[in-house]
Parts: structure tokens; C-alpha cells; sequence
């Protein structure tokens, strides 16, 4: 229930409903296919809650724009070295060129960037937007909800405050991070480090706690494993390098972690290099692992083992799964289920071999 004295919002007249938000959207700009019952139930409780739209919202007509909206919070130039995105862009717009839609990207730097990015998205200029990097407790998906704009998550979502996540399609990173524990199990290793991904993220928290599962279900069999913090830069991964040498240094060879499980392969590929430059074979000394397979993950030296996902497969899906949202009809007044990708696969390579003994 709104505040007393408070104008209502689109998340009060989700609640009083029943309904998503998005529904609520939905039925009160005409866009998409709402079941009659369910609009007029949205309608009924909006004008008994005396709800007004905001001016951006009102701005919003029943035309479609014909276009989906990708709002990219990050540095120029660490979007142009990311191996994800490339492909991913690609797949949204193959699915997106034979259905006629376009896609309207924005490139941003700061949080006030990025909130003023979706507003003017909501203020018409497309019918629904794709939500990647998501964060942990992401406050994205309640904006957009305000904004009366649909959204849909490329990734798992973890909030411990909303109890209305987003439709999503997301791949199973899990399992492709528990094959390369096994992998290397399986090889002789004990001693296994991780080399992180931003932990303000989902699939970085994602894969550090599927390393920590897969390194605990081999029990006594595995030394207590290491943990390198890293930020899915090439900086990053460059500086835990750097750690592991260090730490080898003090330790001793006989001490130190003899592979490390790296987060994505942007991370991987730079700690190839210092541990290259540093005169350490690989994997004779240690062995790496990545994350993503991406298109020069095979052509490095030596290739990289890595965990298979299809970025542009990813990208078709996520587009033509928010697009079928915006058309379908749902008499449960939800968003509907999306299913999700296929498990990650491992792919192995020459970066990975036996322990030093």
C-alpha cells in the first residue's frame, strides 16, 4: 500500500494487483498481450489507488518502438578488450535483424550515467530492455519497474531485498567451473588456486562459490584452496599472477598452488603472459584455466583450457526471449518462465597437464 500522502507507484499497483510489475506496465501503456481479466484488475486497482503516471511514463505511447535497449556500465576502452560482449552483441542483433527490431546501446562511465541511460530508454525510444552484469542486490530491475520499462536478465539474479526477480535466460557457469576442478583432480593436482571475478557481480560470486563446492566435495583429497582476488580485468589477472609468484617465492615450490582456476579468460590470457615473461612453463609448473572460450582462447600459447559459453548464442536467446515477453500473453499475470542455456562445457587444451612432481 502506498504511504499516506505519497503518490503511487507502479510497484503499488503491482502489489494491490497480484501482478509484476511488468504487467502492470503492460496494461496500462498497451504494450505486449495481457490477458482481459488481468488488465482490467491492473486498471481498477490503479485508478482506485489514484495512480498518475510520471511524465516520462506518460510520454510512452501504444505505438511500438521496435527496438531493445542495452545500457553497458564500463570504461570505453575495457568494453573494446572484453571477450564477452563482442559476440553477445552480435547474437542480440542477429535475432533482432529478421524481426525487424534494432538495438539501441548506451556506453556509460558513473551510476548517475547509467540511471539517466534507462530514462531516456523508458521515455519511448524501445519497448523493453536487457539487463547483463547483474549485480548482487542489482536495484536495476526496481528503476526499470518505476519506469514502467519490461526488462529481462541475461544471468542469474541474487537479491536478498526484492521478491520479484526478473524473467531471465541464464547459463548453468557451475558446472563448466566444477569440470575444471574435476579436470584437474583428475590430472594429480592438490593444491588449487581461484582467481576471482568481481564480487559485486553475480557470476563472479557464482563461480567462486562453485570452485569453493567442487574443491570441498573432493574432501581430504585437496589441500584447503587458495583465493586471488581478481576483478575480471587483465589487470587483474595479471596482479594474481604476480601474487602466485610471490607466494611461490615464500613458499616454496613444493607449497604453492600447482594450478589456478581463473575466472574468465581476459584474466587467464594476462596471467599467461606474466607467468611467460617470469620464465614459468606452463602447465609443466602450473597449470591455468579460463572461462568463456574466447575466439583467441584457442590460438595462445600454450591453448587455453577453458569453460565454454556461447556468447552469441546467449545474445539471440536473451533478445528473442524478451521480445517474445513483450508479445506473449500470460493469464497468471507473471512474466513467463524463461529456461535456461545449456550447461558450460569444458574445453581442454595444452594449458592444463599433470602436477610438478
Amino acid at each position: 500500500m502506498a504511504h499516506r500522502g505519497a503518490r503511487a507507484t507502479i510497484a503499488d499497483v503491482a502489489r494491490e494487483a497480484g501482478v509484476s510489475k511488468g504487467t502492470v506496465s503492460m496494461a496500462l501503456t498497451g504494450r505486449g498481450r495481457v490477458a482481459p481479466g488481468t488488465r482490467e484488475k491492473v486498471l481498477e486497482v490503479a485508478q482506485r489507488l489514484d495512480w498518475v503516471p510520471s511524465a516520462r511514463a506518460r510520454s510512452l505511447s501504444t505505438d511500438r518502438a521496435d527496438a531493445l535497449g542495452l545500457v553497458l556500465a564500463r570504461e570505453p576502452e575495457h568494453l573494446g578488450a572484453d571477450p564477452f560482449f563482442a559476440p553477445f552483441i552480435a547474437g542480440v542483433e542477429a535475432a533482432l535483424s529478421p524481426r525487424g527490431q534494432a538495438l539501441v546501446l548506451h556506453v556509460v562511465t558513473t551510476p548517475a550515467e547509467e540511471r539517466e541511460a534507462y530514462r531516456r530508454l523508458a521515455a519511448g525510444r524501445v519497448d523493453g530492455a536487457l539487463l547483463t552484469d547483474l549485480r548482487v542486490d542489482d536495484e536495476r530491475p526496481a528503476l526499470l519497474a518505476d519506469l514502467g520499462l519490461p526488462a529481462l536478465a541475461v544471468g542469474h539474479q541474487r537479491s536478498t531485498t526484492s521478491a520479484s526477480p526478473l524473467p531471465q535466460v541464464a547459463l548453468d557457469d557451475r558446472t563448466g567451473v566444477r569440470a575444471a576442478v574435476d579436470h584437474l583432480v583428475e590430472l594429480g593436482h592438490r593444491r588449487l588456486a581461484h582467481v576471482t571475478g568481481s564480487q559485486q557481480l553475480v557470476h563472479g560470486v557464482d563461480r567462486l562459490e562453485a570452485f569453493r563446492d567442487a574443491v570441498a566435495a573432493h574432501g581430504a583429497a585437496l589441500d584447503a584452496p587458495t583465493v586471488l582476488d581478481g576483478d575480471f580485468s587483465a589487470a587483474s589477472g595479471a596482479a594474481a599472477a604476480h601474487r602466485w609468484l610471490a607466494d611461490r617465492t615464500a613458499r616454496g615450490a613444493a607449497a604453492a598452488p600447482t594450478a589456478l582456476v581463473v575466472a574468465n579468460d581476459l584474466m587467464a590470457t594476462a596471467a599467461l603472459g606474466v607467468l611467460a615473461a617470469a620464465g614459468v612453463r606452463v602447465p609443466a609448473e602450473v597449470s591455468v584455466t579460463g572461462f568463456d572460450d574466447a575466439p583467441l582462447a584457442a590460438h595462445l600459447s600454450p591453448p587455453l583450457t577453458t569453460v565454454r559459453s556461447d556468447a552469441a548464442a546467449w545474445g539471440r536467446a536473451a533478445a528473442d526471449a524478451l521480445l517474445d515477453l513483450l508479445e506473449g500473453d500470460d493469464d497468471r499475470g507473471r512474466p513467463a518462465a524463461v529456461a535456461d542455456l545449456p550447461a558450460a562445457r569444458l574445453a581442454v587444451r595444452g594449458s592444463t597437464g599433470a602436477p610438478p612432481t
